[in-house]
């Protein structure tokens, strides 16, 4: 099992409704398409640097991420980020507070909601 975020940069949505509207269409664009994907802009490469700096997405920590290499994760202005679940609380917390510190929104697909 596994619990997923999507970080991205833009203005915040102001509810959980518009986020999700937000997270679909930013999905669609980024995820979804046969075309190659869009490299990563700074700011999300910064973003994960610091993640990543933190919790490695190498075979000595897979027990993080269900899906690494985390930058593979990345599109434009956007990375969803996909952890293993005994790690998904403590991995997720740090993840969306660095989110805030990078001034970018944090959104949970399965709660559908903001992260704060």
């Amino acid at each position: 099992m596994s619990y997923d975020l999507m970080v991205w940069a833009g203005d915040r949505p102001v509810d959980d409704r518009q986020a999700c509207s937000t997270y679909d269409e930013l999905y669609e664009r980024y995820l979804e398409t046969d075309d190659l994907m869009v490299p990563p802009t700074p700011q999300i490469v910064a973003y994960l640097e610091a993640l990543i700096a933190r919790y490695p997405d190498d075979a000595e920590h897979s027990a993080v991420w269900a899906s690494a290499p985390v930058l593979d994760e990345a599109s434009g202005p956007i990375v969803y980020l996909i952890m293993s679940y005994t790690k998904a609380e403590e991995v997720s917390e740090y993840a969306a507070e660095l989110a805030r510190e990078h001034g970018l929104v944090c959104f949970d697909p399965q709660g559908e909601c903001l992260r704060p």
